[in-house]
């Protein structure tokens, strides 16, 4: 029994090892009432070095965050799905919501096609707060990962 828990850890070991290629793919789904907010799927196209946008604190207050500005940090190339939106005129639609699920699931098949593997899923809401309010989303993010091709 030990012996097979030694190979089991071994083998899990050297798979995470072969992992060098991590994507994220992001479902936005609106919520707003009568459609016209914006649902999409966002994939990230720009490779990213996060150690020019980091910063380091000295002494827990001070920081040199000023040096880092917001605009330099937006990338320029990204795939964007286009999807449909939760609610309607009459509410929440549910043709909207399979159709959604159709596109989300063939993109999962195409990505497992080109070699990615679908390996953790998260998902939150701001949902609508009243009648004030009219505003809400649904996220979804989905990573991948790939040896390198």
């Amino acid at each position: 029994m030990l012996s097979l828990l030694v190979i089991l850890a071994i083998i899990q070991q050297s798979q995470a090892q072969d992992i060098s290629e991590w994507k994220v793919v992001t479902v936005v789904e609106s919520i707003v009432p009568a459609g016209i907010g914006r649902s999409r799927m966002i994939e990230n196209m720009t490779e990213i070095n996060t150690e020019d946008f980091r910063t380091s604190r000295t002494n827990g207050t001070k920081s040199n965050q000023g040096s880092v500005r917001r605009q330099d940090i937006k990338v320029d190339e990204f795939d964007e799905t286009k999807l449909l939106n939760f609610f309607s005129i009459g509410g929440i639609n549910f043709q909207n919501v399979a159709s959604n699920d159709a596109m989300i699931g063939a993109r999962i098949m195409e990505l497992m096609g080109e070699g990615w593997d679908l390996r953790f899923v998260t998902s939150g809401v701001e949902s609508d707060a009243g009648a004030e309010d009219g505003q809400g989303i649904f996220i979804t993010r989905m990573f991948f990962s790939r040896t390198a091709q």
